[in-house]
């Protein structure tokens, strides 16, 4: 996989041979990721709707190397056809076949599924345009992708808001007080840092899910640009000594953690 030479994406590279998805293969693409553990962990699965091949791909590989499930159709067509699999859609306005503004407003008249058009029309009234047709935001090429990313989180917070969670965590012997920001093990209480307590609490309040490193580094860190490394796994590795034993968090490899029992 190349590495991008630049943070900015667009504008647009003549020239190139469009390329054509597979919609039966994007209809069909498993939507979870099963663990050897047994549980269930989603991705949020992006639908990049961009004509030109070599910005599509630059963009499909990057959010990819993100944590999203992320592909690419080349026309309005095909974004009309797959929309509905997807959990969020990067619409470019000018599209081969159809009017851009059109196909928001087709996909929006059906779905709730959010919108964010990314174009290289940046004036005020397309950006009116755009927000009108139903887009729940609006990016003009070029563009920074932690700029991207950013916008990405703060769409999917107001479309699909998180649950609060618990105040009191009892998991066998560990209890866990958001309240009183404690953890207690047995009784005995355990000194935690600020972020060893969110990290914890968050593992705790879906204990039978694995959560993935992004989501925590996102959840944790409020850091939705940085790879999940080594702040992280420090973190855990701490945690797992305090509560002395490693089976307290349980590594799914490839995916992140999920709380376990000692």
């Amino acid at each position: 996989m190349t590495q991008q030479p630049t943070a900015l994406l667009g504008p647009h590279i003549p020239g190139h041979r469009h390329h054509e998805d597979d919609l039966a293969s994007l209809a069909n693409r498993p939507p979870t990721v099963k663990n050897t553990a047994g549980s269930r962990w989603q991705a949020q699965r992006i639908l990049v709707v961009e004509s030109e091949p070599t910005s599509a791909m630059s963009l499909v590989q990057r959010l990819r190397r993100h944590g999203y499930q992320a592909e690419s159709v080349a026309t309005g067509a095909k974004a009309l056809q797959a929309h509905h699999n997807w959990d969020l859609i990067l619409l470019d306005l000018e599209l081969p076949d159809l009017d851009g503004l059109e196909v928001c407003r087709s996909i929006r008249a059906i779905s709730d599924t959010p919108i964010i058009v990314v174009t290289a029309l940046d004036s005020e009234l397309d950006r009116v345009l755009g927000l009108q047709a139903g887009s729940d935001d609006y990016l003009a090429k070029p563009y920074g992708f932690r700029e991207l990313m950013a916008r990405i989180e703060a769409v999917m917070r107001r479309a699909r808001p998180q649950r609060p969670l618990q105040q009191v965590i009892t998991h066998g012997l560990l209890r866990i007080d958001a309240g009183a920001r404690e953890v207690r093990l047995g009784g005995r209480l355990i000194e935690v840092t600020r972020k060893e307590f969110d990290l914890l609490h968050l593992l705790a309040s879906q204990p039978e899910t694995v959560i993935s490193r992004r989501q925590l580094m996102v959840q944790v860190w409020d850091d939705s640009w940085s790879r999940p490394g080594r702040t992280l796994d420090t973190h855990v590795s701490s945690l797992r000594n305090k509560l002395g034993s490693s089976s307290w968090i349980v590594t799914v490899r490839g995916v992140g953690f999920r709380l376990g029992h000692a």
